[in-house]
């Protein structure tokens, strides 16, 4: 077996970017394994930011301490701090509920609600928040499906299982329904692995949508779908941020060598 390319940091934490998210010293793990060590980092607001690494580097966890699903986890913990327009969401204030109403979080299986309709997939949200207005449901509804493309698609089918849709309508209509309580915030954990090119397409057709109104942060291991659909690229080895930066330049000139060894395929 190769020996494990050695870690050299030269992290470009992009501190002077105005950002909507901002890292600052995060270490997480699980029980007495660290699984992130000493993250910081900014996230641009109304971008894409792709997180990339190979498997068991850290990307899924640091996704997840962004909105405080990591404690739900099992052993869960995490130190440091996450700045939401400036304000720690892991402060002793902030209430994760209205955390993760602000940063809304999209799995890498599409997981709709089976026994729910497609309308009341997107609805689930809005009606855990109070709202019951039935006119305020529907237009919302209709409105986060046009968002996602998939209106034209299943406005006949509305009041079917939204199980009974194929993987890639299923994946927009979960899109859909974190979109509903109006997030701020859209992380997206491989949200396409699970899909076909053609589904896949659509997806990154709107990431690219998306981040006019919305800022994105998008975990995969396509390194090419993070070369198309991102502005920023974060490099995570064993979990520490090797590199940050604007894609294009970590694609074609990283700056630190175990960056140009993963892309390059050299390991991973």
């Amino acid at each position: 077996m190769p020996a494990k390319p050695k870690v050299s940091v030269d992290t470009l934490s992009y501190d002077h970017l105005d950002g909507k998210l901002v890292i600052e010293g995060l270490t997480a793990g699980f029980g007495p394994k660290t699984a992130l060590e000493n993250i910081s980092m900014s996230i641009k607001e109304n971008a894409v930011t792709a997180i990339i690494g190979p498997s068991g580097c850290g990307k899924s966890t640091l996704l997840r301490c962004l909105n405080r699903m990591h404690e739900v986890a099992l052993g869960g913990w995490a130190k440091g701090r996450v700045l939401l327009d400036d304000q720690d969401i892991y402060s002793s204030s902030a209430d994760p509920v209205s955390v993760r109403r602000r940063v809304g979080m999209v799995f890498q299986k599409p997981n709709p609600f089976p026994t729910m309709s497609v309308f009341d997939n997107v609805a689930a949200g809005l009606r855990f928040n109070g709202v019951g207005n039935r006119s305020t449901l529907t237009s919302t509804v209709e409105d986060c499906l046009r968002k996602v493309f998939l209106w034209d698609e299943v406005k006949d089918r509305i009041n079917e299982s939204g199980a009974s849709l194929s993987g890639g309508q299923q994946q927009r209509l979960c899109i859909a329904r974190a979109l509903a309580v109006e997030p701020e915030v859209v992380l997206m954990d491989e949200p396409c692995s699970a899909l076909d090119p053609v589904a896949t397409a659509k997806i990154e057709e709107l990431i690219a949508k998306l981040k006019e109104t919305y800022t994105v942060v998008v975990v995969t291991h396509n390194m090419q779908q993070a070369a198309r659909v991102s502005d920023l690229t974060g490099f995570l080895y064993l979990g520490k941020l090797i590199e940050y930066g604007p894609t294009q330049q970590i694609f074609s000139n990283p700056h630190n060598e175990l960056t140009e060894r993963y892309i390059s395929g050299k390991f991973g």
